[in-house]
């Protein structure tokens, strides 16, 4: 008798283990919502001089993405061991996401944010940045992501401080047109993987474009044809990651019409990219349901990844047009 009984003292416990685990997985996987980026900036300035500063509402809602990342319940997910995060999948998705577009704006501040000209020299905290936040995501140890990543913010706080600096000429932010067209150029290429990627969810016969309009390009032989699709098991993955690196830039963009009005208002550009924005927002909405849904394209059922790829595109087509206003004179 007392043995069956410890059998069911030890079976309800592992029941309320798991339920515990459950319970907090949830919790760990809602998505952050996004902040208003004046707001946050404005409070994190010693000074209103200071948001006037080139460079330092990009360079802040940089900070907070990649701290957001950090610190948000559960912290950083993707290289966990242990239960629960070990058992995750769709918020270390989301975290590359992130992780990638915050990758992506360190990359064009070494190169073209924070330099004046192909000749000038790299400024030295961003340069330093970058391999931080180039660290693999699934590190766990020697050393963590999450501390390598951190190392990264405490670099970008370091320029941002120097840039506030009135006696500090080393430290630049240039709000020039051609450099946000590099940025946005970036961008639009992980936009349009991340719209095929999701547009895959269903299966489609795609035809090989690699060499259109290149008659005598040559590339290692490809069929012309080919039959694409996102494994089922990765459906969510591809969504949630998706997801994540519209998040980020969302925000990015939200700093972006601060730092580049003068910029944007004369290129006749500030339309578009708030219509870019209000598309990204839209790909923030809440999921109702408990799983991310694979229906056909005119099926019964919905398919999330279509809908994610749809809203995704139309903020890439309009990215698109945005870069080539820069462009022009």
């Amino acid at each position: 008798m007392k043995q069956h009984l410890n059998v069911k003292r030890i079976g309800a416990a592992v029941a309320l283990l798991l339920v515990i685990f459950w319970i907090i997985g949830w919790y760990w996987s809602l998505s952050p919502s996004t902040f208003d980026v004046k707001k946050r900036v404005a409070a994190q300035a010693q000074s209103r001089e200071h948001t006037e500063v080139p460079g330092y509402t990009m360079t802040t809602t940089m900070i907070l993405v990649a701290e957001t990342l950090l610190d948000k319940p559960g912290g950083y997910l993707s290289n966990d061991v242990m239960p629960p995060g070990v058992l995750l999948d769709d918020m270390p998705a989301w975290e590359f996401g992130v992780l990638e577009m915050t990758r992506d704006l360190a990359m064009s501040m070494r190169k073209d944010f924070s330099r004046s000209q192909s000749q000038s020299v790299e400024n030295k905290h961003i340069s330093k940045a970058v391999p931080q936040f180039n660290m693999d995501h699934k590190n766990w140890m020697f050393p963590a992501a999450e501390s390598s990543y951190r190392k990264g913010i405490d670099l970008v706080y370091q320029y941002r401080a120097e840039l506030v600096d009135p006696a500090n000429r080393s430290s630049q932010f240039y709000t020039r047109a051609d450099n946000l067209r590099e940025w946005l150029k970036m961008v639009e290429k992980r936009l349009g993987s991340y719209s095929q990627r999701l547009s895959a969810s269903v299966g489609s016969a795609r035809i090989n474009t690699d060499m259109a309009g290149q008659r005598n390009a040559k590339n290692k032989a490809q069929v012309s044809e080919s039959h694409i699709q996102t494994s089922w098991w990765k459906l969510d993955n591809v969504f949630f990651e998706a997801k994540g690196a519209s998040w980020a830039m969302l925000q990015y963009l939200k700093a972006a019409e601060v730092e580049f009005a003068d910029v944007l208002e004369d290129k006749n550009a500030l339309v578009s990219l708030r219509q870019i924005i209000r598309e990204l927002e839209a790909t923030q909405q809440t999921v109702w349901s408990p799983m991310i849904l694979n229906g056909s394209g005119f099926g019964m059922m919905a398919n999330h990844s279509l809908v994610m790829a749809n809203y995704i595109s139309r903020a890439n087509a309009a990215l698109i047009e945005l870069s080539e206003l820069m462009n022009q004179g």
